[in-house]
């Protein structure tokens, strides 16, 4: 394993402990709406699909008990 693996790995950990991903992902895709890398619209599908598909994900996991 590298060191830059290593280190992804180390940053992934603290980000999961600190901030679901969901929510890194809906900031994300704010912080582009608002420098205007990304419209309005996009920011809408992105946000609605990730956290909507997420969300459904988590709901299965969490039936099936794993």
């Amino acid at each position: 394993m590298t060191m830059v693996e290593t280190a992804k790995g180390v940053i992934d950990i603290a980000l999961e402990k600190m901030v679901s991903r969901k929510l890194l992902v809906w900031a994300t895709a704010t912080g582009l709406m608002f420098t205007s890398h990304i419209d309005s619209g996009d920011w809408l599908i992105l946000s609605a699909l990730y956290i909507g598909g997420q969300s459904v994900i988590d709901a299965i996991v969490k039936l099936k008990g794993a």
